[in-house]
């Protein structure tokens, strides 16, 4: 399909992807560096957020498993596990399925850490919100169900492309 930059016929045609994504993507790379260089009150990295949030919402895990998950290597989820067990976030668990086996779960700590984290991002991303005008809210509030649909999309498709 050719990348139009408007429909013909836009009652009929349904939106070309590759437009609405050329017209977003300036903006988002905009709000993407704001929001990190503005909610960096954590030294933790984006992949170790993203580990500890996986911990946190599905218990206990093989590395291999967060790997898979995390459309990411081995040594590269070991190495995230590892930062994160010497800063006494994580620890490893004998796995209950098989006790040659090891997980991963959260500590007390960790939990506490991803808490605070995530508020203060959600603080930070609500102001931004805030500074809209009240139907632009409405407008973006409609707009965040599809937000979450396609990120957990992109997750799903990114840990299958892993797989293969």
């Amino acid at each position: 399909m050719a990348h139009n930059e408007s429909a013909e016929n836009p009652a009929t045609t349904a939106p070309d992807p590759y437009a609405i994504a050329k017209r977003i993507r300036p903006a988002m790379t905009s709000l993407y560096v704001m929001y990190f260089r503005n909610a960096q009150q954590s030294d933790l990295t984006g992949p170790q957020l993203s580990i500890m949030t996986r911990l946190q919402e599905d218990g206990p895990c093989r590395i291999n498993r967060l790997a898979e998950a995390e459309g990411v290597r081995m040594p590269t989820a070991s190495n995230t596990v590892n930062q994160l067990e010497k800063r006494g976030l994580v620890r490893r668990i004998r796995d209950e399925s098989d006790r040659r086996g090891v997980s991963v779960e959260m500590t007390p700590e960790g939990d506490a850490e991803l808490s605070r984290v995530g508020e203060e991002r959600t603080k930070y991303l609500s102001d931004m919100l805030g500074s809209l005008p009240e139907d632009d809210l409405f407008r973006l509030d409609e707009l965040a169900e599809i937000v979450n649909i396609l990120a957990d999309n992109y997750v799903h498709d990114r840990s299958a492309d892993s797989k293969e």
